[in-house]
């Protein structure tokens, strides 16, 4: 199979999700609309996305919910657990280390790191919290695979170019700062204001 879209992966990890809840209550077989009306897309999106994935249903019954789930896994699931390194553990970065922790089924966040040494020496929720300086030889010696940034804007890209130079090649930034990472390394931005603006607008 080809690289898929990376829109097209972000689809079929909700179609998944909504597939389960589905499962969840009972259903076994969903049909193209249906799962589209869920997620407020249309049903030639939904069957052009799972024919990428060569995927098929019936014309009676639609799609096999339980079969479709395990295939999306197939496809989109790490073959093994994912060590994952949070840099900036305030707020933000302990509560997305415990939801993965809690929740994420192939991620583990192994560790936080702080640019501010008092802060260091500590555990959260199983989780060492370790100075910055010791992030590039943490994250060589433990086959760390991804990086959340979670640090003020102004030291976000130094944060991206200390990740990328230990080996990363996964990049979560949630900060509001732009990034630019080289070739081979795959960059995921969520700028949280800019969600929250969005639906204010639309609200007012």
């Amino acid at each position: 199979m080809k690289v898929l879209p990376e829109k097209t992966v972000e689809r079929l990890s909700k179609y998944r999700r909504i597939l389960n809840v589905e499962y969840e209550r009972g259903e076994r077989y969903i049909f193209s609309h249906e799962l589209a009306n869920l997620l407020h897309l249309t049903s030639v999106q939904v069957r052009r996305d799972l024919m990428l994935i060569e995927y098929s249903g019936s014309h009676k019954r639609g799609y096999e919910i339980k079969s479709l789930i395990e295939h999306i896994g197939n496809i989109i699931d790490p073959k093994g657990d994912i060590n994952i390194v949070i840099v900036g553990m305030g707020n933000f970065g302990k509560a997305i280390a415990h939801y993965f922790n809690k929740r994420g089924k192939h991620y583990k966040v192994i560790a936080g790191f702080y640019r501010n040494a008092s802060h260091c020496s500590t555990v959260f929720d199983g989780i060492p919290c370790l100075p910055i300086s010791e992030l590039q030889d943490f994250i060589q010696k433990n086959d760390v695979k991804m990086g959340v940034i979670t640090v003020p804007p102004q030291q976000a890209e130094i944060v991206m170019h200390q990740l990328v130079e230990a080996g990363i090649k996964g990049i979560l930034n949630y900060t509001p700062k732009p990034l630019k990472v080289p070739e081979g390394v795959f960059l995921e931005e969520y700028d949280v204001i800019t969600s929250f603006e969005k639906v204010n607008y639309f609200i007012g």
